[in-house]
């Protein structure tokens, strides 16, 4: 085994010891993906936490809309373009960029979620991934621009909007695309307008359904380029 691997093992060892923990089989396209992540997000909640920073630890659910950006992104012809996701969450959307050939960062505002995501990476596709730690606030200014720049569930709250649309304009390249995926979040709305008035036009929109068991959702993916 050689080193790299041997950090991956240890690291999915300490997470398993750390949090209560369950691999779940995902249909992504063609391909089944074996994702580690927390049983509960509600296991996560900290209280001290919430009220420093109002933080939540949505990043532990498999949510319907990285669902649908990971069957997307399966289905892109990745070889020789780099692709950085904004919220990770345990690694969907990032293995399955992986998987069809991206160069992947992954980043998040959680630690965990990091770590989460260069398991499971590992784990189904024999890749690390780059990670980044990221506050959408506070956005590391040296990460570049990729040819892909992608988010699911990202505009929860009405600040988002702003936010991640400023992440967008400065991480995307010149004729680059993003991908956001969304279930009818409050922030919406104001995502797409503020990402007009950057330059970015959403020249795809598509209602993609999404059912499984008791859940029903639709989830809308927008499509954004340089004006």
């Amino acid at each position: 085994m050689n080193d790299a691997a041997e950090e991956v093992r240890a690291m999915r060892e300490q997470l398993m010891r750390h949090f209560r923990t369950i691999e779940s089989e995902l249909a992504v396209g063609e391909r089944t993906l074996t994702l580690l992540h927390p049983v509960s997000a509600e296991d996560l909640i900290d209280e001290d936490a919430f009220e420093e920073d109002e933080r939540l630890p949505y990043w532990a659910d498999i949510w319907p809309s990285a669902r649908v950006l990971a069957a997307h992104v399966a289905a892109q012809r990745g070889a020789g373009r780099s692709l950085l996701e904004l919220g990770c969450g345990a690694g969907l959307v990032a293995t399955a960029a992986v998987l069809a050939g991206f160069r992947v960062c992954a980043t998040d505002y959680y630690e965990e979620a990091l770590q989460f995501t260069t398991v499971n990476v590992a784990t189904n596709t024999g890749c690390i991934p780059e990670t980044r730690l990221a506050d959408w606030r506070a956005f590391p200014t040296d990460l570049g621009r990729f040819d892909v720049v992608v988010g699911s569930d990202v505009l929860y709250e009405r600040q988002y909007g702003q936010l991640v649309a400023r992440a967008v304009d400065v991480l995307l390249t010149r004729g680059g695309e993003a991908w956001i995926a969304d279930p009818g979040r409050i922030a919406a709305g104001d995502f797409v307008q503020d990402a007009g008035k950057r330059g970015l036009a959403v020249v795809d929109q598509r209602r993609i359904p999404f059912a499984e068991g008791s859940i029903r959702q639709q989830i809308t993916l927008f499509g954004l380029r340089r004006a």
